[in-house]
């Protein structure tokens, strides 16, 4: 018989079945969950600026692949896609953002106090270019 090795004592031992603790793993796809959660919620885009839009009742929801936001705030300013923008430089910025597109819609959010000349003003300018489709946003009374 080897030394240091007794055989009496390997008989003895009651075999332990082996285990798997799963807690570690629980903690991990809790913490990579909820790294997704809020990564996601910093994802999600602001179309325009903040402006209080007028109410309409018969508002429908449009979908478009690339939204062209236009804005138009309290004061007048218009902003393209949050970046400010003359008026004159409008349509042709909307013509570089549209690209290859032949069709593209562009939502115009303009606050409720802006005077309607100047919210007509915008749209003149935004029908220059071809293939725009315009929707005005408006939010729910």
């Amino acid at each position: 018989m080897k030394e240091g090795i007794n055989p009496m004592r390997l008989q003895d031992e009651p075999d332990i079945p082996a285990q798997i603790n799963i807690v570690p793993m629980i903690d991990v796809i809790f913490a990579i969950l909820t790294f997704f959660i809020m990564s996601t919620l910093f994802l999600t885009r602001s179309e325009g600026l903040p402006v209080n839009l007028p109410k309409a009742a018969t508002a429908k929801p449009q979908a478009a692949a690339a939204p062209i936001t236009v804005t138009v705030d309290q004061t007048g300013n218009i902003s393209l896609n949050q970046k400010r923008i003359a008026l004159d430089a409008l349509p042709a910025e909307v013509r570089i953002l549209m690209g290859t597109n032949t069709e593209a819609l562009v939502t115009l959010n303009a606050d409720e106090r802006v005077t309607h000349g100047q919210v007509v003003g915008v749209l003149d300018r935004l029908r220059q270019v071809q293939g725009v489709k315009l929707a005005i946003a408006t939010q729910k009374p």
